[in-house]
């Protein structure tokens, strides 16, 4: 599948991956077998917008391997454009185990020695006109935690420059707070600190938007946000709920109570349905709602980029009343 320029809508650049799913709960010593599902952060923001209709494609790498190939024919299945997915012929395609034990917060075996090909994007790796002119350009902290990603990253936002309001166009920071990829949450700080210069719209939780402006108060996170000139920013709260700021207004939108099955892939399907809001030019709040909505139930769900939900889904979900706060995180 290929989508051309004037046609394609997100571009999410990043992480990608081999989710391995335990099909068993419990300690990952007593798991007997697992399920293999595309996974990765950027990666999963492409499918789930693309799943409620949106043309998007994903710039990152995979290795010369059976795993790549995977990951090329399981985008072109989602119907994302993998036209920029390049190729690593000394890398391998990154895995990642997955321990159900806690289903909320399952801790993750990351397997991306010596490095990943996702951080290994160079300037000619990057479309520079699409980067340009794509509507909604979605960027994680992830990819300036090391070289040659950090270059690159900051070498792309500078080619876009940061959208004017009113413009259609939305650069998109995904704090992603990963502490096994950063020497130090002070060595992440300085590193976020040169992306906000660049974004319109910045998601992240408690603890990531901590790293980035210095505190865990969503509220005064907010508003340090719009101090550096972030149009939008959306601090996700746990069972509080998620803030919503803009320049002009603050408002809290209430979870929707789910039972978890895993956690993992919620905050991705927050970012697509985010996206395809934006792309709808709806009100910020209504762009939480539907977000928080893909959220609680990919949460419910086993898997990422699978579990990602359609519209109609979304639309009764919001539907339903939210009258006690829920546990999505």
């Amino acid at each position: 599948m290929t989508t051309s320029v004037d046609d394609l809508e997100v571009l999410t650049v990043g992480r990608v991956g081999v989710d391995i799913y335990p099909e068993q709960p419990g300690p990952l010593k007593d798991v007997r077998t697992f399920a293999k599902f595309l996974g990765g952060t950027a990666t999963n923001v492409a499918v789930g917008s693309a799943r409620l209709g949106r043309r998007t494609a994903v710039l990152t790498k995979v290795g010369a391997d059976g795993f790549g190939d995977f990951v090329r024919e399981a985008l072109a299945g989602f119907g994302v454009d993998a036209s920029y997915v390049g190729t690593s012929t000394e890398l391998h395609t990154p895995v990642v185990f997955c321990e159900l034990n806690p289903p909320e917060d399952p801790p993750l075996l990351f397997y991306r020695a010596p490095a990943a090909p996702d951080l290994m994007l160079f300037a000619d790796d990057v479309p520079m006109d699409v980067v340009r002119d794509v509507p909604v350009l979605w960027v994680t902290g992830t990819g300036v935690s090391v070289e040659p990603s950090r270059t690159t990253h900051l070498e792309l936002l500078a080619h876009r420059g940061r959208p004017q309001p009113g413009s259609g166009r939305w650069t998109c920071l995904d704090l992603d707070w990963r502490p096994m990829f950063w020497p130090s949450s002070a060595d992440a700080r300085a590193e976020y600190d040169q992306l906000l210069d660049h974004a319109t719209v910045v998601v992240g939780n408690r603890a990531e938007v901590e790293v980035a402006v210095g505190t865990a108060d969503p509220r005064e996170a907010a508003r340090r946000l719009m101090g550096r000139g972030v149009e939008l920013a959306l601090v996700k709260m746990g069972g509080e709920g998620v803030l919503v700021a803009t320049r002009d207004d603050v408002t809290v939108v209430r979870p929707h109570p789910v039972e978890v099955v895993c956690g993992l892939g919620a905050g991705d399907a927050f970012g697509g349905a985010l996206v395809h809001g934006l792309l709808s030019g709806w009100e910020p709040v209504r762009c939480a709602e539907y977000a928080n909505a893909a959220g609680a139930i990919v949460a419910s769900r086993l898997a990422c980029a699978d579990a990602m939900p359609t519209i109609d889904e979304l639309e009764s979900l919001v539907a339903t009343p939210t009258a006690n706060p829920g546990a999505l995180s």
